[in-house]
């Protein structure tokens, strides 16, 4: 029988600035909690992030920590919510994408929906790699190196990508299970 709470004692980044879209963190940060982990937002600002439901404004979010104070040794995995607003801005801030990349050297498991692989564009984390995304994506992520599916959930090693809110019970699964299976196999190196 599976436990319960496979992501007991997992730590996850979730990392985000103003505009993202608030149902593509709140969402995965729910079922990330009901799995056992623990979750912070990490931004480049603060003291809250502002989110967004398509074009109008959401809910304010308590920044946990910034991007700044923080490194990916504090951390077990990724979480990066979409938002073309808010993944425009991540990809163009220095500490940000210094962030992910060090995740990404360290092995640690990411989890990207919609526009979110933007950053991982930035990373070169996107070349030889299946993932999905955001539609208007399609081609960055191809000119970058990757192959670009139109499924609503790609898993490929140590990276789970989606496209969109829709997509979020099927992301969901997979990032609980990428997250778990990465946590399984750290434990028994251990």
């Amino acid at each position: 029988m599976a436990h319960p709470r496979p992501l007991h004692g997992v730590r996850v980044a979730i990392l985000v600035t103003d505009g993202f879209e608030q149902v593509e963190l709140t969402g995965p940060r729910d079922a990330l909690h009901a799995a056992g982990a623990t979750t912070s937002i990490v931004s480049p600002g603060g003291p809250s992030v502002q989110g967004w439901n398509h074009d109008d404004k959401a809910d304010a979010f308590k920044v946990d920590v910034s991007v700044a104070d923080t490194a990916p040794s504090n951390f077990d995995a990724l979480l990066l919510p979409g938002g073309a607003k808010n993944a425009d801005r991540l990809r163009i801030e220095n500490k940000c994408v210094l962030f992910v990349h060090a995740m990404q050297i360290a092995k640690k498991p990411i989890a990207a929906i919609c526009h979110a692989p933007w950053i991982l564009i930035e990373t070169d984390y996107v070349r030889g790699r299946k993932l999905t995304s955001w539609p208007s994506l399609r081609t960055d992520v191809v000119n970058a190196g990757g192959e670009w599916l139109d499924r609503p959930v790609v898993s490929d090693d140590l990276l789970v990508t989606s496209r969109k809110p829709d997509d979020i019970p099927q992301f969901n699964d997979a990032m609980v299970a990428l997250f778990a299976a990465r946590e399984a196999a750290a434990g028994n190196a251990r």
